[in-house]
Protein backbone atom coordinates (compact mmCIF):
# COMPACT_ATOMS: atom_id res chain seq x y z
CA UNK A 1 0.00 0.00 0.00
CA UNK A 2 1.06 3.06 -0.95
CA UNK A 3 2.26 5.23 2.27
CA UNK A 4 0.90 9.28 2.08
CA UNK A 5 5.50 9.86 2.47
CA UNK A 6 5.51 8.11 -0.59
CA UNK A 7 2.41 10.24 -2.46
CA UNK A 8 4.27 13.54 -1.54
CA UNK A 9 7.73 12.17 -2.75
CA UNK A 10 6.20 11.25 -5.86
CA UNK A 11 5.17 14.73 -6.70
CA UNK A 12 7.82 16.10 -5.78
CA UNK A 13 9.68 14.43 -8.11
CA UNK A 14 7.07 14.59 -11.11
CA UNK A 15 8.67 16.09 -14.27
CA UNK A 16 12.44 15.61 -13.31
CA UNK A 17 14.75 13.10 -15.26
CA UNK A 18 16.67 10.26 -13.36
CA UNK A 19 19.71 12.02 -12.19
CA UNK A 20 18.32 14.86 -10.73
CA UNK A 21 16.22 12.24 -8.38
CA UNK A 22 19.61 10.61 -7.58
CA UNK A 23 20.61 14.27 -7.13
CA UNK A 24 17.73 14.97 -4.26
CA UNK A 25 18.32 11.47 -2.60
CA UNK A 26 21.75 12.11 -2.44
CA UNK A 27 21.18 15.93 -0.84
CA UNK A 28 18.91 14.47 1.66
CA UNK A 29 21.27 11.78 2.82
CA UNK A 30 24.16 14.49 3.18
CA UNK A 31 25.82 14.23 0.20
CA UNK A 32 26.43 17.14 -1.60
CA UNK A 33 25.66 16.39 -5.50
CA UNK A 34 26.67 17.98 -8.85
CA UNK A 35 25.64 16.68 -12.61
CA UNK A 36 28.21 15.17 -14.94
CA UNK A 37 28.26 15.81 -19.00
CA UNK A 38 29.59 13.72 -21.55
CA UNK A 39 32.83 12.19 -20.68
CA UNK A 40 31.99 11.86 -16.63
CA UNK A 41 33.14 15.93 -16.18
CA UNK A 42 31.72 18.94 -14.57
CA UNK A 43 29.87 21.49 -16.42
CA UNK A 44 32.32 24.41 -16.81
CA UNK A 45 32.26 27.75 -16.39
CA UNK A 46 29.66 29.95 -17.82
CA UNK A 47 30.21 32.74 -19.55
CA UNK A 48 30.44 35.17 -16.49
CA UNK A 49 33.20 32.90 -14.84
CA UNK A 50 35.15 32.03 -17.10
CA UNK A 51 38.51 32.75 -16.80
CA UNK A 52 37.99 32.95 -12.93
CA UNK A 53 36.51 36.46 -13.52
CA UNK A 54 34.66 35.61 -10.77
CA UNK A 55 36.91 34.82 -8.81
CA UNK A 56 37.96 31.18 -9.32
CA UNK A 57 35.82 29.41 -7.10
CA UNK A 58 37.50 25.82 -7.44
CA UNK A 59 41.05 27.54 -7.05
CA UNK A 60 40.33 27.85 -2.89
CA UNK A 61 40.07 25.44 -0.52
CA UNK A 62 36.37 26.67 0.17
CA UNK A 63 33.63 28.24 -1.87
CA UNK A 64 34.89 31.46 -3.16
CA UNK A 65 33.02 35.19 -3.54
CA UNK A 66 31.30 33.61 -6.53
CA UNK A 67 27.79 33.37 -6.25
CA UNK A 68 27.05 31.94 -9.53
CA UNK A 69 23.92 30.25 -10.12
CA UNK A 70 24.35 27.31 -11.78
CA UNK A 71 27.09 23.45 -11.63
CA UNK A 72 29.17 26.26 -12.94
CA UNK A 73 32.54 24.94 -10.79
CA UNK A 74 32.82 21.16 -10.68
CA UNK A 75 33.50 20.07 -7.01
CA UNK A 76 33.06 23.32 -5.57
CA UNK A 77 29.62 23.37 -6.35
CA UNK A 78 28.49 20.32 -5.29
CA UNK A 79 25.38 20.93 -2.68
CA UNK A 80 22.88 19.45 -0.60
CA UNK A 81 20.71 22.21 -0.66
CA UNK A 82 17.34 21.21 -3.08
CA UNK A 83 16.59 24.21 -3.81
CA UNK A 84 20.09 25.20 -5.91
CA UNK A 85 19.35 21.89 -7.18
CA UNK A 86 16.06 22.73 -8.68
CA UNK A 87 17.06 25.83 -9.49
CA UNK A 88 16.83 26.99 -13.24
CA UNK A 89 20.12 26.34 -14.27
CA UNK A 90 20.93 23.53 -12.60
CA UNK A 91 17.80 22.18 -13.97
CA UNK A 92 18.79 22.72 -17.16
CA UNK A 93 22.32 21.13 -17.03
CA UNK A 94 20.25 18.05 -15.08
CA UNK A 95 18.78 17.95 -18.37
CA UNK A 96 21.94 17.02 -20.60
CA UNK A 97 23.73 15.33 -17.89
CA UNK A 98 24.70 11.99 -18.28
CA UNK A 99 25.69 11.06 -14.36
CA UNK A 100 25.68 12.59 -10.78
CA UNK A 101 28.43 13.06 -8.69
CA UNK A 102 29.19 13.96 -5.73
CA UNK A 103 32.18 15.48 -3.02
CA UNK A 104 32.99 12.90 -0.91
CA UNK A 105 35.14 15.38 1.33
CA UNK A 106 31.93 17.43 1.87
CA UNK A 107 30.17 14.60 3.65
CA UNK A 108 33.26 13.48 5.62
CA UNK A 109 34.04 10.97 3.20
CA UNK A 110 37.00 9.26 1.41
CA UNK A 111 36.50 6.85 -2.00
CA UNK A 112 39.91 5.16 -3.03
CA UNK A 113 39.64 4.37 -6.41
CA UNK A 114 40.57 0.86 -7.65
CA UNK A 115 40.75 1.16 -11.15
CA UNK A 116 41.85 -2.37 -11.95
CA UNK A 117 42.43 -6.17 -10.76
CA UNK A 118 45.24 -5.56 -9.38
CA UNK A 119 44.92 -2.40 -7.31
CA UNK A 120 41.52 -4.25 -6.24
CA UNK A 121 44.29 -7.18 -4.88
CA UNK A 122 46.68 -4.65 -3.62
CA UNK A 123 43.68 -3.14 -1.18
CA UNK A 124 42.13 -6.63 -0.17
CA UNK A 125 45.69 -7.74 0.70
CA UNK A 126 46.57 -3.83 2.75
CA UNK A 127 43.71 -2.16 3.55
CA UNK A 128 40.70 -2.47 6.14
CA UNK A 129 37.62 -3.96 4.64
CA UNK A 130 35.11 -1.49 4.24
CA UNK A 131 31.68 -0.59 2.20
CA UNK A 132 32.45 -1.57 -1.80
CA UNK A 133 31.27 0.15 -4.98
CA UNK A 134 31.72 -1.83 -8.24
CA UNK A 135 33.31 0.72 -11.06
CA UNK A 136 33.48 -0.15 -14.79
CA UNK A 137 37.02 -1.18 -14.48
CA UNK A 138 37.35 -1.68 -10.91
CA UNK A 139 36.09 -0.58 -7.02
CA UNK A 140 35.32 2.43 -4.87
CA UNK A 141 36.63 1.49 -1.37
CA UNK A 142 34.27 4.16 0.72
CA UNK A 143 35.73 5.36 4.06
CA UNK A 144 34.76 7.66 7.40
CA UNK A 145 36.78 10.61 7.43
CA UNK A 146 38.12 13.32 5.06
CA UNK A 147 41.82 13.52 3.38
CA UNK A 148 43.67 15.73 1.07
CA UNK A 149 42.82 13.96 -2.60
CA UNK A 150 45.64 12.78 -4.33
CA UNK A 151 46.29 10.93 -7.81
CA UNK A 152 48.14 7.87 -8.93
CA UNK A 153 49.38 7.26 -5.34
CA UNK A 154 49.66 3.67 -6.59
CA UNK A 155 49.42 2.14 -10.07
CA UNK A 156 45.54 2.41 -10.55
CA UNK A 157 44.78 4.03 -7.06
CA UNK A 158 43.49 7.13 -6.83
CA UNK A 159 41.96 9.25 -4.29
CA UNK A 160 38.69 11.06 -3.86
CA UNK A 161 38.28 13.54 -1.00
CA UNK A 162 38.46 16.96 -0.34
CA UNK A 163 38.47 19.43 -3.61
CA UNK A 164 36.99 16.27 -5.86
CA UNK A 165 34.44 14.47 -7.24
CA UNK A 166 33.33 10.69 -7.24
CA UNK A 167 31.09 9.26 -9.95
CA UNK A 168 27.73 8.32 -8.06
CA UNK A 169 27.18 4.85 -8.73
CA UNK A 170 24.96 3.26 -5.53
CA UNK A 171 25.53 1.90 -2.44
CA UNK A 172 27.49 -1.20 -2.71
CA UNK A 173 28.14 -3.70 -0.16
CA UNK A 174 29.67 -3.52 3.43
CA UNK A 175 29.58 -1.31 6.01
CA UNK A 176 31.71 1.79 5.99
CA UNK A 177 34.86 1.93 8.56
CA UNK A 178 36.49 4.56 9.74
CA UNK A 179 39.87 6.43 7.52
CA UNK A 180 42.72 3.97 8.19
CA UNK A 181 46.22 5.48 8.37
CA UNK A 182 47.57 3.42 5.61
CA UNK A 183 45.37 5.34 3.04
CA UNK A 184 46.09 8.96 4.63
CA UNK A 185 49.94 7.45 4.57
CA UNK A 186 48.93 7.15 0.23
CA UNK A 187 48.35 11.10 -0.29
CA UNK A 188 52.30 11.62 1.44
CA UNK A 189 53.97 9.33 -0.94
CA UNK A 190 55.72 11.09 -4.15
CA UNK A 191 54.71 9.90 -7.25
CA UNK A 192 56.95 8.16 -9.99
CA UNK A 193 56.05 9.58 -13.47
CA UNK A 194 57.24 8.32 -16.44
CA UNK A 195 57.36 11.14 -18.80
CA UNK A 196 57.00 9.86 -22.55
CA UNK A 197 55.85 6.17 -22.33
CA UNK A 198 53.37 4.06 -24.25
CA UNK A 199 50.22 5.28 -22.44
CA UNK A 200 50.23 8.15 -23.67
CA UNK A 201 47.91 7.29 -26.99
CA UNK A 202 46.17 10.40 -28.02
CA UNK A 203 48.08 12.47 -30.68
CA UNK A 204 47.30 15.38 -32.22
CA UNK A 205 44.45 16.32 -34.71
CA UNK A 206 45.07 16.15 -38.06
CA UNK A 207 45.37 19.25 -40.48
CA UNK A 208 41.63 20.98 -41.34
CA UNK A 209 42.92 24.31 -43.04
CA UNK A 210 45.94 26.58 -43.58
CA UNK A 211 48.09 27.53 -40.62
CA UNK A 212 47.41 30.92 -39.33
CA UNK A 213 50.50 31.22 -36.77
CA UNK A 214 52.85 33.39 -38.89
CA UNK A 215 56.23 31.89 -36.64
CA UNK A 216 56.62 28.24 -34.33
CA UNK A 217 57.05 31.07 -31.46
CA UNK A 218 53.72 31.58 -31.32
CA UNK A 219 52.86 28.02 -30.76
CA UNK A 220 56.02 27.31 -28.96
CA UNK A 221 54.98 29.98 -26.07
CA UNK A 222 51.31 28.78 -26.57
CA UNK A 223 52.40 25.18 -25.37
CA UNK A 224 55.28 26.87 -22.88
CA UNK A 225 52.51 28.58 -21.24
CA UNK A 226 49.51 25.61 -21.48
CA UNK A 227 52.78 23.66 -19.54
CA UNK A 228 53.11 25.85 -16.76
CA UNK A 229 49.73 26.62 -16.29
CA UNK A 230 49.35 22.69 -15.15
CA UNK A 231 52.26 23.01 -13.65
CA UNK A 232 51.30 25.80 -11.45
CA UNK A 233 47.71 24.49 -10.50
CA UNK A 234 47.91 23.79 -6.75
CA UNK A 235 43.79 23.02 -6.46
CA UNK A 236 41.16 21.46 -9.26
CA UNK A 237 43.76 19.84 -11.36
CA UNK A 238 41.35 17.86 -13.37
CA UNK A 239 39.36 20.74 -14.27
CA UNK A 240 43.00 22.54 -14.54
CA UNK A 241 44.26 20.22 -17.31
CA UNK A 242 41.10 19.75 -19.66
CA UNK A 243 40.37 23.45 -19.61
CA UNK A 244 44.46 23.99 -20.47
CA UNK A 245 43.99 20.84 -23.48
CA UNK A 246 40.62 22.54 -24.50
CA UNK A 247 42.50 26.23 -25.26
CA UNK A 248 45.22 24.89 -26.55
CA UNK A 249 43.37 22.48 -29.21
CA UNK A 250 41.36 25.72 -29.86
CA UNK A 251 43.87 27.89 -31.23
CA UNK A 252 46.42 25.39 -32.54
CA UNK A 253 44.32 22.04 -33.16
CA UNK A 254 42.78 23.24 -36.58
CA UNK A 255 45.96 24.09 -38.55
CA UNK A 256 48.16 20.72 -38.27
CA UNK A 257 51.17 23.23 -37.04
CA UNK A 258 50.56 20.87 -33.53
CA UNK A 259 52.52 17.83 -33.22
CA UNK A 260 52.38 14.68 -30.80
CA UNK A 261 55.38 16.13 -29.66
CA UNK A 262 53.62 18.99 -28.29
CA UNK A 263 50.95 16.30 -27.27
CA UNK A 264 53.50 14.37 -25.29
CA UNK A 265 54.75 18.05 -23.47
CA UNK A 266 51.10 18.54 -21.94
CA UNK A 267 50.54 15.21 -21.41
CA UNK A 268 54.14 14.76 -19.00
CA UNK A 269 52.78 18.16 -17.34
CA UNK A 270 49.71 17.08 -15.87
CA UNK A 271 51.20 13.62 -15.04
CA UNK A 272 54.13 15.08 -13.04
CA UNK A 273 51.27 16.92 -11.34
CA UNK A 274 49.62 13.35 -10.61
CA UNK A 275 47.35 13.00 -13.41
CA UNK A 276 46.92 9.32 -14.77
CA UNK A 277 47.50 8.67 -18.52
CA UNK A 278 43.70 7.88 -18.47
CA UNK A 279 42.71 11.05 -17.36
CA UNK A 280 44.62 12.87 -19.39
CA UNK A 281 43.78 10.88 -22.29
CA UNK A 282 39.67 11.14 -21.37
CA UNK A 283 40.61 14.76 -21.22
CA UNK A 284 42.38 14.97 -24.08
CA UNK A 285 39.56 13.11 -26.40
CA UNK A 286 36.18 15.46 -24.28
CA UNK A 287 38.22 18.17 -25.62
CA UNK A 288 38.47 17.37 -29.26
CA UNK A 289 34.58 16.69 -28.80
CA UNK A 290 33.77 19.34 -27.77
CA UNK A 291 35.39 21.60 -30.75
CA UNK A 292 34.57 18.77 -33.33
CA UNK A 293 37.95 18.28 -33.82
Amino acid sequence: MTQPTDIRRERRYDGMNQYLRTALDLAASGLPALPLRAGKVPFGNCPACANNACGGRPNMKTPGPCACSGPCHGWAAATTDPHVLTSGPWRRAWMRAEAVAYHPGGAGLTVVDLDNASAIAWARENLPTTQTVPTTRGEHWLYLGAMQSANAVRPGVDIKSTMAYARWLGFGVGTMTALPDAVRALADRPVTVRAASPAITATAPASSGECRHRTPVYLERGITMAEQRITEAREAVHATVYSTFLAVLSTHGRCGCLTDAHVTRLFTAAQTKGETARHCTDAWTNARTRLGL
